[in-house]
């Protein structure tokens, strides 16, 4: 039966020889034998044996579960459910990793969009990005309102060509100008604005918000509390208050 030195069984295994060296002082990797001279020597079974470790810790299995595992007589009863607990462990991992890498992104994100910006301005990104999910549906559903709208201005347009019946036109306009007034008015009253220099929260008049220049997440607007005037971060539902 061959047999391999510390050093052999690690170049095999691909590890180096204190990771041999551990193995065996955790007792999940006792060599065979010993030799003559007292050393270390691993037989096939040890091999293998090792390998398997290397395939446990790479999938990120503790030691100690690892030495739980080999003490068992029917390993193939507890390897299934420690499985199961490292990929339970994982993902929660993953989706933690997943959630760090959202608000990095956010922030790089805020940064390069806003015209000023410090230190306390992350605090003004964080609260933008809790209120989003509410943002985006508020904003999903006003346009679920404005897509027949369209359908309709387009049908009223094509009729009115091919049969003449001017008055449907007449009438989306009706709604349409309705149907824009309240929009524009439950828009704006359900948004606030941070002003980048001062950290205040604000609600701007809607004159001045409706025809300001904007971008998707924010809008040209005059503070009230600084009197800087510049791009305002976007939040849904922000009490008017100061959270610097």
């Amino acid at each position: 039966m061959p047999s391999y030195t510390t050093g052999e069984i690690a170049k095999l295994c691909g590890v180096s020889v204190r990771t041999v060296q551990y193995y065996d002082s955790r007792g999940i990797l006792a060599p065979e034998s010993l030799s003559e001279g007292g050393r270390r020597l691993y037989s096939d079974r040890d091999v293998q044996r090792l390998r398997i470790i290397c395939f446990l810790r790479e999938a990120g299995i503790s030691i100690g579960s690892i030495a739980e595992l080999f003490a068992e007589e029917n390993p193939e009863q507890i390897i299934s459910l420690l499985l199961d607990r490292q990929e339970q462990t994982l993902r929660e991992e993953r989706s933690h990793i997943d959630e760090q890498l959202k608000i990095v992104s956010g922030i790089r994100r805020g940064m390069k969009e806003l015209e000023v910006f410090s230190v306390q301005s992350i605090g003004d990104i964080a609260h933008v990005m809790k209120q989003k999910d509410q943002l985006t549906k508020m904003r999903a559903q006003l346009l679920a309102i404005g897509i027949p709208l369209t359908l309709l201005q387009w049908t009223a347009i094509l009729l009115w060509i091919t049969l003449g019946l001017w008055w449907l036109f007449v009438v989306w306009a009706i709604l349409a100008i309705a149907t824009g007034s309240w929009i524009s008015v439950f828009y704006f009253r359900s948004v606030s604005y941070i002003c980048p220099e001062c950290h205040k929260v604000f609600r701007p008049r809607m004159k001045e918000a409706f025809w300001a220049y904007h971008t998707p997440t924010m809008r040209r607007l005059t503070c009230p509390e600084c009197g800087k005037r510049g791009l305002c971060i976007e939040a849904y539902n922000v009490k008017e208050k100061n959270h610097a």
